[in-house]
């Protein structure tokens, strides 16, 4: 939370802008040393506002409302790094939302897990107007997770990842006889 910092200089101290007839009237003086104390603190962030933005910089709390810009969604038990990683990688996680690729990054990134997508059978097409929709459901996406992990963990992140129309089978593979 922002507030005001104790000794916190003024980079720029109302004192010294003002005219020469107050520059020697000691109330006027204190009265903007006192002013000066509440908006170095405001001076200060907005020197630096080229590190809130940037999520590898910014301080906790305003990394959270910085996710929200990026529409990243950030789970309150990640550690510190893993969430500034997840808001530093959300655009390009948004581009592939909804590939194969974009769901293997999303899982190495959240759970630091080595995925693979095996895709469903494909297209269904015919040359014939007003055919009726195959009877058979497609077959789902399945996703092979390789090491010990926490199904409701993956499955959520899959859920969380993977388009609506589209059925996704998790497969964990902990590589134990």
């Amino acid at each position: 939370m922002r507030g005001a910092v104790p000794g916190l200089p003024s980079r720029h101290p109302l004192g010294e802008m003002l005219p020469a007839m107050y520059a020697t009237d000691g109330f006027a003086l204190r009265f903007t040393t006192g002013l000066d104390a509440v908006l170095s603190s405001l001076l200060s962030t907005m020197d630096n506002l080229p590190a809130y933005l940037d999520p590898t910089l910014a301080p906790e709390d305003f990394l959270d409302w910085l996710a929200t810009w990026v529409s990243a969604e950030l789970d309150p038990a990640w550690p510190a790094p893993l969430r500034r990683a997840v808001v530093g990688r959300a655009i390009a996680l948004h581009r592939q939302r909804g590939t194969a690729a974009g769901l293997v990054e999303r899982l190495s990134l959240s759970l630091n897990l080595p995925a693979s997508v095996v895709d469903g059978p494909g297209v269904r097409w015919s040359t014939t107007p007003d055919t009726a929709l195959p009877d058979t459901p497609a077959d789902p996406v399945v996703v092979r997770v390789r090491g010990p992990a926490d199904r409701a963990r993956v499955e959520a992140v899959v859920a969380s990842v993977c388009p609506v129309h589209v059925t996704c089978v998790v497969e964990i593979e902990d590589g134990q006889p």
